[in-house]
Protein backbone atom coordinates (compact mmCIF):
# COMPACT_ATOMS: atom_id res chain seq x y z
CA UNK A 1 0.00 0.00 0.00
CA UNK A 2 1.13 3.87 -0.97
CA UNK A 3 0.36 5.81 1.44
CA UNK A 4 -2.84 7.68 2.35
CA UNK A 5 -2.46 11.10 2.94
CA UNK A 6 -5.60 13.89 3.58
CA UNK A 7 -4.71 16.78 4.80
CA UNK A 8 -2.21 16.73 8.42
CA UNK A 9 -3.39 12.32 8.55
CA UNK A 10 -1.51 10.11 7.04
CA UNK A 11 -2.20 6.01 6.67
CA UNK A 12 0.95 4.57 5.87
CA UNK A 13 2.31 0.31 6.42
CA UNK A 14 3.84 -0.49 9.53
CA UNK A 15 7.40 -0.89 10.01
CA UNK A 16 9.87 -2.68 12.23
CA UNK A 17 10.37 0.92 13.84
CA UNK A 18 7.00 1.28 14.79
CA UNK A 19 6.99 -2.07 16.45
CA UNK A 20 8.04 0.04 19.87
CA UNK A 21 4.91 1.77 19.79
CA UNK A 22 2.39 -0.67 18.74
CA UNK A 23 3.94 -2.97 21.39
CA UNK A 24 3.24 -0.33 23.98
CA UNK A 25 0.22 0.20 22.78
CA UNK A 26 -0.35 -3.57 22.74
CA UNK A 27 0.80 -3.67 26.53
CA UNK A 28 -1.49 -0.99 27.92
CA UNK A 29 -4.78 -1.96 29.08
CA UNK A 30 -6.26 1.44 28.96
CA UNK A 31 -6.06 0.98 25.12
CA UNK A 32 -6.58 -3.01 24.67
CA UNK A 33 -9.81 -3.24 27.13
CA UNK A 34 -12.33 -2.97 24.06
CA UNK A 35 -10.74 -5.68 22.15
CA UNK A 36 -11.02 -7.83 25.43
CA UNK A 37 -7.73 -7.60 27.00
CA UNK A 38 -7.92 -4.72 29.89
CA UNK A 39 -4.19 -6.28 31.23
CA UNK A 40 -2.96 -5.81 27.40
CA UNK A 41 -1.16 -8.40 25.29
CA UNK A 42 2.09 -9.00 27.35
CA UNK A 43 3.77 -8.85 23.61
CA UNK A 44 7.33 -8.04 22.87
CA UNK A 45 8.97 -5.72 20.18
CA UNK A 46 10.13 -8.61 18.47
CA UNK A 47 6.98 -10.42 18.51
CA UNK A 48 5.15 -6.77 17.18
CA UNK A 49 7.87 -6.65 13.94
CA UNK A 50 7.41 -10.74 13.06
CA UNK A 51 3.53 -10.00 12.88
CA UNK A 52 3.89 -7.36 10.68
CA UNK A 53 2.12 -7.97 7.14
CA UNK A 54 0.83 -6.28 4.17
CA UNK A 55 -2.23 -5.08 6.45
CA UNK A 56 -0.63 -3.86 8.87
CA UNK A 57 -0.90 -0.24 9.34
CA UNK A 58 -0.13 2.58 11.49
CA UNK A 59 -1.77 6.25 11.40
CA UNK A 60 0.02 9.51 11.59
CA UNK A 61 -0.91 12.78 12.79
CA UNK A 62 1.29 15.79 11.70
CA UNK A 63 3.92 12.93 11.62
CA UNK A 64 3.62 11.32 14.77
CA UNK A 65 2.29 7.96 15.63
CA UNK A 66 -1.68 8.23 17.01
CA UNK A 67 -3.15 5.08 15.93
CA UNK A 68 -3.19 1.54 14.04
CA UNK A 69 -5.36 0.28 11.68
CA UNK A 70 -5.50 -2.92 9.63
CA UNK A 71 -7.28 -4.51 7.06
CA UNK A 72 -7.44 -8.43 5.55
CA UNK A 73 -8.54 -9.64 2.50
CA UNK A 74 -11.40 -12.46 2.87
CA UNK A 75 -11.34 -12.87 -0.53
CA UNK A 76 -14.59 -12.63 -2.92
CA UNK A 77 -14.24 -8.49 -2.79
CA UNK A 78 -14.45 -8.67 0.98
CA UNK A 79 -11.89 -6.80 3.51
CA UNK A 80 -12.05 -7.20 6.92
CA UNK A 81 -10.65 -3.85 9.12
CA UNK A 82 -10.07 -3.00 12.35
CA UNK A 83 -9.04 0.61 13.84
CA UNK A 84 -7.53 1.87 17.08
CA UNK A 85 -6.53 5.70 17.84
CA UNK A 86 -4.23 4.82 20.46
CA UNK A 87 -3.15 8.28 21.89
CA UNK A 88 -5.99 9.98 24.04
CA UNK A 89 -5.29 13.46 22.54
CA UNK A 90 -6.02 11.50 19.17
CA UNK A 91 -9.47 10.67 20.24
CA UNK A 92 -13.17 12.55 20.24
CA UNK A 93 -12.44 14.72 17.69
CA UNK A 94 -13.27 13.44 14.48
CA UNK A 95 -10.00 11.86 13.13
CA UNK A 96 -11.05 8.08 13.60
CA UNK A 97 -13.96 9.36 11.13
CA UNK A 98 -11.75 11.09 8.86
CA UNK A 99 -9.02 7.87 9.03
CA UNK A 100 -11.45 5.23 8.09
CA UNK A 101 -12.83 7.52 5.53
CA UNK A 102 -9.54 7.44 4.13
CA UNK A 103 -9.27 3.13 4.40
CA UNK A 104 -12.39 2.53 2.86
CA UNK A 105 -12.31 4.80 0.25
CA UNK A 106 -9.01 3.38 -0.65
CA UNK A 107 -10.00 -0.40 -0.45
CA UNK A 108 -13.28 0.52 -2.69
CA UNK A 109 -10.96 2.08 -5.41
CA UNK A 110 -8.67 -0.83 -5.07
CA UNK A 111 -11.48 -3.56 -5.98
CA UNK A 112 -12.94 -4.59 -3.05
CA UNK A 113 -16.61 -4.28 -3.29
CA UNK A 114 -17.84 -5.12 0.68
CA UNK A 115 -15.88 -4.06 4.12
CA UNK A 116 -16.52 -6.00 7.26
CA UNK A 117 -15.99 -5.06 10.90
CA UNK A 118 -16.73 -5.76 14.21
CA UNK A 119 -16.79 -3.76 17.84
CA UNK A 120 -17.80 -4.86 21.30
CA UNK A 121 -21.37 -4.52 22.20
CA UNK A 122 -19.88 -1.79 25.38
CA UNK A 123 -18.84 0.37 22.20
CA UNK A 124 -21.23 3.12 21.72
CA UNK A 125 -19.34 5.27 20.57
CA UNK A 126 -17.40 3.66 17.76
CA UNK A 127 -20.93 2.10 16.56
CA UNK A 128 -22.12 5.29 16.13
CA UNK A 129 -19.06 6.49 13.82
CA UNK A 130 -19.16 3.09 11.76
CA UNK A 131 -22.86 3.73 11.40
CA UNK A 132 -22.46 7.75 10.18
CA UNK A 133 -19.99 6.06 7.74
CA UNK A 134 -22.81 3.78 6.15
CA UNK A 135 -22.00 0.77 7.97
CA UNK A 136 -24.68 -1.94 8.34
CA UNK A 137 -25.51 -4.31 11.54
CA UNK A 138 -25.48 -7.43 10.29
CA UNK A 139 -26.00 -9.34 13.97
CA UNK A 140 -25.32 -9.10 17.43
CA UNK A 141 -23.16 -12.09 19.00
CA UNK A 142 -24.50 -12.44 22.44
CA UNK A 143 -22.21 -13.62 25.25
CA UNK A 144 -19.63 -14.69 22.18
CA UNK A 145 -16.39 -14.78 24.20
CA UNK A 146 -14.76 -14.00 27.25
CA UNK A 147 -12.24 -11.33 28.05
CA UNK A 148 -8.82 -11.73 29.90
CA UNK A 149 -11.08 -11.47 33.14
CA UNK A 150 -13.07 -14.12 31.88
CA UNK A 151 -15.94 -11.78 31.93
CA UNK A 152 -18.56 -12.48 28.87
CA UNK A 153 -18.59 -10.09 25.68
CA UNK A 154 -21.02 -9.71 23.15
CA UNK A 155 -20.02 -7.60 19.63
CA UNK A 156 -22.06 -6.21 16.60
CA UNK A 157 -21.01 -7.69 13.09
CA UNK A 158 -20.81 -4.50 10.48
CA UNK A 159 -20.81 -4.74 7.14
CA UNK A 160 -20.66 -1.80 4.36
CA UNK A 161 -20.82 -1.79 0.48
CA UNK A 162 -19.72 0.84 -1.48
CA UNK A 163 -22.91 2.80 -2.52
CA UNK A 164 -23.58 2.94 1.00
CA UNK A 165 -20.44 4.95 1.81
CA UNK A 166 -20.77 8.49 3.52
CA UNK A 167 -17.11 9.83 3.37
CA UNK A 168 -16.14 12.11 5.68
CA UNK A 169 -13.10 13.88 3.71
CA UNK A 170 -13.62 16.11 0.87
CA UNK A 171 -12.07 14.65 -1.80
CA UNK A 172 -10.80 11.80 -3.56
CA UNK A 173 -7.51 10.61 -2.23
Amino acid sequence: MEKIQYENLTIRQAEASDAKQLAAWWNDGAVMAHAGFPNGVGTTEVEVTKGLGKGSLVIEENHRLIGECNYRDLGDGVAEIGIKICEPDGQNRGVGRKILSMLIGWLFENGYSKIILDTNLKNTRAQHVYESLGFRKVRTNVDAWRDQLGQLQSSIDYELIEKDFISYINHKL
